[in-house]
């Protein structure tokens, strides 16, 4: 892909070497640098950095928010969107959801965060389209990768960190100290200061918590009928109602309720009363069906699930879960173990199971259980949601997690129809 561009010496600018030519400037990254004699090679009219191409694309007209951290991205992101929208702000989102301008779709879904050029691509796209602020999640592998190389953040934010992706980071101690690397500098920064793990620079920090001191301050809440609250903030307390469920959703909403106010400026009263508005996030506690209650959720890691179980833990919970494929084994136990604290009945099936053996994947989630008494077993997923709708009785509810809005099962390359909240509907269609 190379980009237009005007007012310069050269017509493109591409990260593809093979794109490259007199017309064309080759943007140099981290992750194509091995191609930068093949670029030159090719002819390339210039070689530029990220912080050369953020300059030419006048990319400083628009405030960035970057939000990383092992859950919640996607709804602490989802939710300041909302939010600025709801107060009158033009902006767009980037992440897993795809990437958004003023309310509206703009392209489906992708990496969590794209290349350097398509991130820039969207800036530049955001600004056209007259928006105030870029709203981005950041993974760790993109950190790593430097592929928010050149970006200046208006805000970057912490939601928090536990185990993922160890598969590519190795370790947990390398996975933190990646997640933490995005606040070492001195632009303004949100951390959840109940993240103890959390390590960053002091210098325009702000903080938000339930339970430690911080600048935003939950000091009540209710989980009954969805999240509710009282925010402090020195010596403002200010009421807040959504609609979201579970007590993780509580730090989501609080570092998004803290974000707008601190980028925009506006009342936390004002913010408040937004805040009622936002539902959620499609298949993040999504509600399937009423009754029987069938939810599908996005967690996939030990604490994902984790925090998903114990929102539900006043009721008796059916889980249906897998763990991806060719991704970090070290989790699959400990996932089995969460689930089955929780959960009144385990159903373990396949998730995207790639080019790994999915029974394979199910016996290391199986080692992390020690009673296996009640664990049904099926690789066939549509099989496993079928068996926890006909075992389901009285008030139980039944969870699928891992996928959530995904609409697709990746076995081997294969990108194959399956979304699971179509699958439940279709199933208990047929009760």
């Amino acid at each position: 892909m190379k980009i237009e561009i005007v007012g310069q010496p050269y017509q493109y600018i591409s990260e593809n070497s093979g794109d490259c030519g007199p017309e064309c400037a080759f943007l140099l990254t981290k992750q194509n640098e091995k191609y930068k004699e093949d670029a030159i090679a090719r002819g390339a009219h210039s070689i530029i950095t990220p912080s050369e191409c953020w300059a030419l694309f006048g990319l400083d007209r628009i405030c960035v928010i970057g939000i990383t951290g092992t859950n919640g991205k996607t709804t602490t992101a989802s939710a300041i969107y909302s939010l600025m929208l709801d107060l009158g702000h033009k902006a767009a989102m980037q992440g897993t959801r795809g990437f958004f301008m003023n309310d509206a779709p703009v392209e489906g879904k992708t990496l969590t965060t794209p290349t350097v050029l398509n991130t820039y691509r969207h800036m530049a796209q955001a600004i056209s389209a007259g928006c105030e602020y870029f709203i981005m999640e950041v993974s760790s592998h993109a950190i790593e990768q430097e592929r928010i190389a050149g970006i200046t953040f208006g805000l970057k934010i912490l939601t928090n960190i536990t185990q993922d992706h160890l598969d590519y980071h190795e370790s947990i101690e390398e996975y933190t100290r990646i997640k933490n690397l995005f606040f070492q500098d001195e632009s303004k920064k949100l951390i959840n200061r109940d993240e103890p793990k959390a390590d960053f620079n002091f210098i325009n920090a702000f903080t938000y918590s339930v339970e430690n001191p911080s600048t935003y301050k939950i000091i009540a809440y209710s989980l009954n009928n969805g999240v509710s609250g009282i925010l402090k903030h020195f010596e403002e307390h200010v009421p807040f109602v959504t609609s979201l469920h579970g007590f993780f959703n509580l730090y989501n909403i609080t570092a998004a309720f803290a974000a707008v106010h601190i980028v925009t400026g506006e009342s936390l009263e004002k913010i408040a009363d937004a805040i009622e508005n936002f539902g959620g996030v499609s298949g993040r506690m999504e509600v399937v069906s009423e009754s029987p209650l069938v939810i599908v959720d996005f967690a996939h890691t030990p604490d994902g699930m984790e925090q998903v179980l114990n929102a539900l833990k006043e009721k008796e919970v059916l889980v249906v879960f897998g763990a991806g494929g060719d991704r970090d084994r070290t989790k699959r136990p400990l996932m089995g173990r969460v689930a089955s604290i929780y959960a009144k009945k385990l159903y373990v099936t396949s998730d995207n199971p790639r080019f790994e053996d999915p029974d394979a994947i199910i016996e290391d989630i199986l080692s992390g259980i020690e009673d296996k008494s009640n664990v049904y077993v099926d690789v066939n997923r549509r099989n496993a949601i079928a068996q926890a709708i006909k075992d389901r009785t009285g008030d139980e509810v039944i969870l699928i997690l891992g996928k959530g809005d995904e609409t697709a099962q990746i076995i081997y390359d294969q990108y194959l129809p399956f979304d699971d909240r179509v699958v439940a509907k279709e199933l208990l269609a047929t009760l």
